[in-house]
């Protein structure tokens, strides 16, 4: 695959436990449990420690992961919506953002949303932090450009549609081009 050609990747949502090494000040300490979004559980435990590190005065070296889990769609095969809090960097500064998307899974609305702002405000991956990821009812639902999908009886024109497609014995070679237009 060449560097110009689109690769696709596909997030899995896991469940990340960890906590610093116990020590003599510490017999038990706190557990951190987070939410990832990530290719693989190598990348996912890569990410628990980044934000670990961030929120909290925790690093990799002076911790451990307790348990990781992938988290899996309880109705995958539902059209749900889906609002995605993020942070984000850009040139100028970091920015708070609120989006929706309607997708089947959390995963597919988070990779919806890395494509989005990778097309629209040219945020990398490494510059994306999702903060939040929730469900959101239909009366809910903010944006209008979702909103305009929840219309009851919305139908899609075909405009290019091939006359007697069902056939199944169908000649390979004709006199004239088929009419798509109706």
């Amino acid at each position: 695959m060449s560097a110009f050609q689109f690769q696709r990747f596909s997030l899995n949502e896991y469940q990340v436990v960890g906590r610093k090494l116990p020590s003599a000040q510490e017999v038990a300490p706190k557990l951190f449990r987070m939410r990832i979004f990530a290719p693989n559980d190598v990348v996912a435990k890569s990410r628990f420690w980044y934000f670990l590190k961030k929120l909290r005065k925790v690093k990799k070296a002076a911790g451990e992961i307790v348990a990781i889990n992938q988290i899996t769609e309880k109705r995958p095969e539902q059209v749900k919506n889906f609002g995605v809090w993020i942070r984000y960097d850009s040139r100028s500064g970091t920015h708070n953002m609120y989006k929706e998307y309607r997708e089947l899974t959390r995963c597919e609305a988070v990779e919806h949303c890395y494509q989005d702002m990778a097309s629209r405000h040219r945020a990398r991956f490494r510059s994306v932090q999702i903060i939040r990821v929730a469900e959101v009812k239909d009366a809910d639902v903010r944006r209008p450009y979702i909103k305009q999908l929840m219309t009851p009886k919305l139908a899609f024109p075909l405009p290019h549609r091939l006359a007697n497609v069902e056939k199944k014995h169908r000649a390979l070679f004709v006199a004239k081009r088929p009419t798509t237009f109706y």
